[in-house]
């Protein structure tokens, strides 16, 4: 979700990607790790040409190598790969017969240069209880800031970081811009696929995954903004889902995910789960793909707008769903057969209910608030789960705010018990010129708001508690940022309440 704020053409304040990602080294966009299994993880790069040349228009064969330490002394898999330039010369290894929760080294090899190295772990085994830290990221509008979150989360060495959408901006926005896209909006396979070299020539990005294996889903800027299902804010029909179908291939070419979820055309199954052990359980859900377009769209474009339940009847249609329904049932029989301390449900946006102080509410239609009978039946599901089956953590990006809130299946009842906690992780640097001024008398299960600054929630589990950390950066706008705590949250397990910590 964009903020609607001021258009300002993009200075050229950095260096543009021919100066930054290019280099003598075929590996300048670094490497990657992902969706850990107990005997694996995807292990991912991009090969780049050097300044002035070009790669083959054929294959590339790429050598890969796992190891148990640093110095690749003690190898665990090895094997080679094929970089084919219908896929950006990109790789995807998933790599099997590894140990169970152990943390592994691996690097490639092509046209006679070593990669930089990275590290990944395993999940833990099925049964263990191990306790995992996992950083939650969304929303890095490049020409906003500087990537000194991703420096500090790679620095505190998490298990895991889930990045929840808005990996790159397809368009240039905002004020006081401090480096630049440097090209027009992203609308075609090579549009889309220099916008993501930009973004991960930045190396504090490429630290953080470097440092851990990341697990992904997608918004809407990997696309368009405020795109629903198969209508853009523009676009509609072939030409948007001929957008789509180059969005979705470059987001498949520069993520590390399984060939499971490579498209085909306009498609692509990115909602999947990651087991991490008998300790908690991600249900990664794609919130734009499947779902119906934004209820009572403006005339004159597609996308979301502010409505009251009077302005719009679509609001409170049962049938509207924002997972789609073959997604809806594919989560529901997750959630009934699972049995974990916590269930994690990451995806893009504020689950709570939010219609401000207005009356009657106003509610924008982007996000749950414009699914409300939709997200009704996921948390009257939850509510109904027995306490041994997971204690609900719901995981939220796309506002550019930290939020933390209690979630029940009718928010007009704060006297029920909560069924699930949410967190909301601010964005990584995109603007907000948003104010929340608590408490919210209409929605007080809202415990937590804060637009103003940017940064990531990091994220601790063990068997008795989850403490959740709103982690703030001093200011976006430097490079060399510190950060620090600005908020700090605990849930015991099998108790979805929220408690300063």
């Amino acid at each position: 979700m964009r903020r609607r704020t001021l258009l300002l053409a993009a200075p050229a304040l950095a260096l543009s990607l021919p100066a930054r990602a290019a280099a003598a080294t075929p590996f300048a966009l670094g490497v990657a790790s992902g969706d850990p299994g107990p005997t694996g993880f995807v292990i991912w790069t991009r090969l780049m040409p050097a300044p002035g040349g070009a790669l083959p228009d054929q294959p590339v064969p790429v050598d890969w190598v796992v190891a148990e330490d640093e110095a690749f002394r003690r190898p665990a898999a090895r094997g080679q790969a094929m970089a084919r330039p219908d896929e950006a010369h990109s790789i995807h290894v998933e790599v099997t017969g590894l140990r169970p929760g152990a943390w592994y080294h691996y690097r490639f090899t092509a046209l006679g240069e070593a990669s930089p190295t990275g590290r990944a772990r395993t999940a833990p085994a099925p049964g263990a209880e191990d306790p995992l830290h996992i950083a939650v990221a969304n929303c890095q509008q490049y020409e906003h800031g500087f990537y000194a979150a991703h420096r500090h989360i790679a620095a505190s060495n998490p298990d895991l970081v889930a990045f929840l959408g808005d990996y790159i901006y397809e368009a240039s926005w905002g004020r006081n811009l401090v480096r630049s896209h440097a090209s027009p909006t992203a609308r075609t396979l090579e549009d889309y696929r220099a916008r993501y070299a930009l973004y991960r020539s930045d190396p504090d990005l490429q630290a953080a995954h470097a440092a851990c294996p990341w697990v992904v889903t997608w918004d809407d800027h990997e696309v368009s903004n405020d795109y629903g299902g198969e209508i853009g804010e523009r676009e509609r029909g072939a030409p948007f889902l001929a957008r789509r179908a180059a969005a979705y291939q470059a987001f498949w070419e520069h993520m590390p995910l399984p060939r499971s979820a490579r498209p085909a055309g306009a498609s692509a199954r990115i909602h999947r789960r990651i087991g991490l052990g008998s300790l908690a359980q991600i249900h990664l859900l794609d919130d734009r793909q499947y779902r119906h377009p934004q209820a009572c769209q403006p005339p004159d474009r597609g996308g979301a707008t502010r409505v009251t339940f009077d302005q719009c009847a679509e609001l409170a249609d049962p049938a509207r769903s924002i997972l789609g329904a073959e997604q809806e049932a594919w989560l529901t029989d997750g959630l009934a057969r699972e049995s974990v301390r916590w269930t994690l449900i990451a995806q893009q946006t504020r689950m709570a209910r939010l219609g401000g102080r207005q009356a009657p509410p106003v509610y924008w239609t982007d996000g749950w608030d414009g699914y409300q009978p939709a997200r009704a039946r996921l948390l009257s599901q939850l509510a109904a789960r027995r306490r041994d089956q997971g204690t609900p953590l719901v995981l939220g990006g796309d506002i550019h705010a930290f939020l933390a809130a209690e979630l029940r299946p009718d928010f007009d009842r704060p006297e029920t018990p909560a069924c699930a906690v949410e967190f909301v992780a601010t964005s990584i640097t995109s603007q907000n010129n948003a104010r929340y001024a608590l408490p919210f008398p209409n929605d007080p299960h809202i415990t937590y708001a804060d637009a103003s600054r940017r940064g990531w929630l990091s994220l601790r589990l063990t068997q008795r508690d989850a403490v959740a950390t709103m982690m703030a950066l001093d200011n976006p706008l430097d490079a060399t940022s510190g950060a620090s705590p600005l908020a700090r949250f605990a849930v015991a397990q099998g108790m979805p309440r929220l408690e300063t910590a």
